[in-house]
């Protein structure tokens, strides 16, 4: 029977559930792939084999009476390797099954600098290499699961009948108002106006523009990269980052609530179905809460409150003697992570939504609640992080957007943005969920660096 070309992935599928005609053919393998770890005691030698299409290491192994037996005990972690082996069931074993190898040919040698061994490196230490940390296994778990996070987002909207738009990274306006934004210049000049007569910046947020969509599609999203200059060294900031960024057309705020805990569920479900050997590594190695936590908030009634009640609950909870770094609880402040946390953690023990907020500390385009002080707002809250979710009803009356607009001085540059209200405009909503915060989320990895193939930070940048 001829050696069949395989991989690690297929290998586990036909022998964990393959059918009995299958595992009959299953003889000879061709596989090709690197050496995690190899052992040689003498007489009888085991390698640790990946080759990228799965999580799991497949064991080969080999005798000092192997063809290339110099070359098997002498293969260095790292190395790319070629093999001919016999595929022996090992049910009794750990593994379900191991390779006898024939034969193996050396593609790729490894210089004994290589700075992967087999230890436990330090996160801090991967992030100065981060072009071969994709071969350790946290981050063999951490970019795999990104791309399956990045499918189910894709899926999800698919499914309902999205239209994914593709919204510019090169803008006039920075989105939230805030100002934080990367200038574009050209390379011959620094002069701001040179090729685009204007002054323009890497987008802040897809929103502004996918958002005349909505009004042609009803409902789409964007999904893609976006930018913010901020100063900001914390675990949870990047200067580049990926946004998910629904529109829906005649949706109010609690259609869009709706969306937003059926998304956030569709994923976690998603992700421990399609990944149950990653998830169970997140769980075992960097967070052994995880699962628990996870399969809580997918299997719970998101629950819905006010800002107004949330400050009421928080004050209350300062004259009980909860403490908190910022115990100046007043109406109008932008609540902190730890204020959210008190919410969902403490008060109500899952999932919350805190809706209604001051319109002074929302963005513009946010709709205006009957009592002239708040707007429909909200932010889903989750236990362990705080804020996940962002969104809002947009506000779709032309003469309070306009005013608001006037305001910010930001009426001329966004007069296309003011003709989705005067020309056939409804109400419509939508939110945003930053990609790599849900990744921390779900896998319990503590610092957006870790979930970024190459992290972009201030005062840092490398590749």
């Amino acid at each position: 029977m001829e050696p069949v070309s395989t991989t690690n992935f297929d290998l586990y599928d036909i022998v964990v559930s393959g059918s009995e005609e299958e595992l009959k053919n299953l003889n000879k393998v061709v596989l090709q792939g690197w050496v995690r770890t190899n052992r040689d005691n003498g007489s009888i030698g085991f390698i640790e084999f990946n080759d990228g299409t799965y999580f799991k290491n497949v064991q080969l192994v080999y005798s000092n009476s192997s063809k290339n037996y110099d070359l098997l005990r002498s293969l260095k972690t790292g190395s790319a390797i070629s093999i001919l082996g016999s595929v022996r069931l090992t049910p009794e074993n750990k593994q379900p099954f191991e390779i006898v190898v024939d034969d193996c040919s050396l593609e790729g040698d490894v210089d004994d600098d290589y700075p992967l061994q087999k230890k436990r490196h330090s996160f801090e230490f991967l992030r100065e290499i981060a072009h071969l940390r994709p071969r350790a296994n946290t981050f063999q778990a951490v970019y795999r699961v990104r791309s399956v996070l990045s499918y189910a987002i894709h899926e999800f909207f698919q499914e309902r009948g999205f239209i994914y738009v593709h919204t510019p990274e090169i803008t006039t306006n920075d989105g939230e108002g805030a100002g934080n934004v990367f200038d574009v210049t050209t390379h011959d000049t620094k002069d701001l106006f040179s090729f685009y007569g204007r002054k323009v910046n890497l987008t802040v947020t897809g929103q502004l523009h996918v958002e005349p969509f909505a009004l042609a599609f009803r409902d789409v999203y964007t999904f893609g990269p976006v930018f913010r200059a901020e100063h900001s060294n914390t675990v949870r900031h990047a200067s580049e980052f990926w946004m998910i960024e629904p529109e829906m057309a005649f949706c109010d705020l609690n259609d869009n609530m709706d969306v937003i805990e059926d998304c956030v569920k569709y994923c976690i479900n998603y992700l421990l179905e399609a990944c149950p050997d990653e998830m169970n590594f997140f769980n075992s190695m960097i967070d052994n809460t995880l699962l628990e936590r996870l399969k809580h908030v997918a299997n719970s009634e998101f629950k819905k409150m006010t800002y107004t009640e949330g400050i009421e609950i928080l004050k209350n909870a300062v004259k009980s003697g909860v403490k908190f770094e910022n115990s100046d609880i007043f109406w109008g402040m932008d609540l902190q992570s730890e204020h959210e946390r008190y919410l969902t953690e403490k008060v109500i023990n899952g999932p919350l939504f805190l809706i209604d907020y001051p319109s002074e500390i929302k963005a513009f385009y946010m709709r205006l609640n009957d009592d002239g002080k708040t707007v429909a707002a909200c932010d889903l809250l989750v236990p362990n992080v705080g804020e996940l979710v962002g969104g809002s009803q947009r506000e779709e009356r032309y003469n309070l957007l306009k005013e608001k607009m006037d305001k910010l001085g930001i009426t001329q540059e966004l007069d296309w943005y003011l003709d989705t209200r005067r020309y056939g405009g409804c109400k419509h909503s939508g939110f945003g969920i930053g990609f790599d915060r849900l990744l921390m989320y779900v896998t319990g990895m503590q610092n957006i660096r870790d979930v970024q193939p190459y992290p972009r930070t201030s005062n840092s940048i490398k590749y």
